[in-house]
């Protein structure tokens, strides 16, 4: 077995408290609710956590005190609702928001994937958002000249979390990543992190990758850690796997609207379970869970 293949709970174990984490998800689909899950359960805090548009995982480690910064665009369920948890300790300021917008944010990963210290951004020129970031993340963005014409520009610091976390549908033994669906900001995260954990829905024989070197997302020469662990985004999707489930994240969303009711989700969904296997099964069971699959043909 490869060196780099370990249980969840293993590849978790590893992640020391204050660590920076980005997220492979945006909004609904293919977040890393399994990895979420097992990091409240360990215990894990004083996190960073980046992510372009927060989502379910990224809320439930808020929740559960286990993240003290928050590198974002936005935050959002989608047609479920708002991730009000974040909202309302932001509010409360126990928890520090670094926000932008979602292309300065991706620029932050791109600089951090080629190697280069810092990126330009003018599109954030006059706006609330820069104003904010200057007060909250002086350390990350500047306001600066363009050494060839003298004109004013924003400076963002390369964004390179200690480790990006991936959800995949495969990978082989060498941790050679397929994802399929939209890439989002994953390509960059994961070039730009210190190290890559991925987690994929099945690790595949080496002659499905060679066999399709076209679909490789990401090269296994920069992946670190790798878990196999079917469902890992339930109950966001998981593009060509399975769907959404609406029940599931609505029982969440009724949750989430206050501090009592949130923390009692945890106590049943996260602490209440010994693994994502056991979550599975307290949430749907099998016989529902093999309705979300997707359908043949249309990836969803």
């Amino acid at each position: 077995m490869s060196k780099k293949i370990s249980s969840l709970s293993e590849a978790v174990a590893q992640i020391p408290d204050g660590a920076s984490l980005g997220l492979p998800g945006f909004s609904i689909s293919r977040n890393a609710i399994a990895f979420a899950h097992e990091m409240i359960r360990q215990g894990k805090r004083h996190l960073t956590i980046t992510a372009p548009v927060a989502g379910l995982d990224a809320e439930q480690m808020v929740a559960a005190k286990a993240v003290d910064r928050l590198v974002y665009s936005c935050g959002t369920l989608d047609k479920y609702g708002p991730v009000a948890t974040i909202n309302r300790y932001i509010d409360e300021g126990t928890l520090l928001a670094e926000e932008y917008s979602i292309f300065s944010h991706e620029l932050r990963y791109f600089a951090g994937s080629i190697g280069i210290s810092y990126v330009p951004c003018n599109s954030l020129l006059g706006s609330d958002v820069l104003k904010r970031l200057l007060e909250v993340a002086p350390e990350n963005v500047k306001e600066s000249r363009c050494p060839f014409t003298g004109e004013k520009q924003v400076l963002l610091r390369a964004l390179q979390p200690d480790v990006g976390v991936i959800v995949a549908n495969y990978a082989d033994r060498h941790g050679n990543t397929v994802v399929e669906g939209p890439y989002w900001h994953i390509k960059e995260m994961a070039h730009a992190a210190k190290k890559v954990l991925v987690i994929a829905e099945q690790i595949v024989p080496d002659a499905f990758i060679t066999d399709r070197p076209e679909m490789t997302t990401i090269a296994g020469a920069v992946v670190d850690m790798l878990v196999e662990l079917p469902w890992s985004a339930y109950p966001t999707s998981l593009y060509r796997r399975f769907f959404n489930d609406t029940a599931t994240t609505e029982i969440y969303t009724q949750a989430n609207r206050t501090e009592p009711t949130m923390q009692a989700y945890l106590d049943q969904y996260v602490y209440g379970v010994k693994d994502h296997f056991e979550y599975l099964e307290k949430s749907l069971g099998f016989q529902a869970l093999m309705e979300q699959m997707a359908v043949p043909g249309k990836g969803y």
